[in-house]
């Protein structure tokens, strides 16, 4: 299981099926929710996840397929797209300090 402190997080990428649809729902969300951090929000297809992501947000059946695309990155896997409590672990993680494991 990968780790990071909630200050080296400086890229989050939601991944989805086709990169398009409910991950970048997701995506806006967190860009508002983290704005005046410094993290860039993106998204992008589960088989392109980019070296650079810091942690990767994906659907849970989506999850296998996120490790061998980006093995070593903190990974969090969630059931909805909209409140999901690993999605608002994260941010409360991120705004108050701390670990971030996946």
């Amino acid at each position: 299981m990968a780790s990071i402190e909630s200050k080296d997080i400086h890229k989050i990428i939601v991944a989805c099926d086709a990169g398009m649809g409910s991950s970048v729902m997701l995506a806006g969300q967190l860009r508002k929710t983290l704005k005046g951090q410094d993290i860039e929000v993106a998204h992008t297809p589960v088989n392109a996840i980019p070296a650079d992501a810091d942690v990767v947000l994906c659907h849970a059946g989506l999850a296998a397929r996120a490790r061998a695309s980006a093995p070593g990155t903190v990974l969090i896997p969630f059931q909805i797209f909209i409140g999901d409590p690993a999605v608002t672990g994260l941010i409360s993680t991120i705004k108050n300090g701390g670990t971030v494991h996946g």
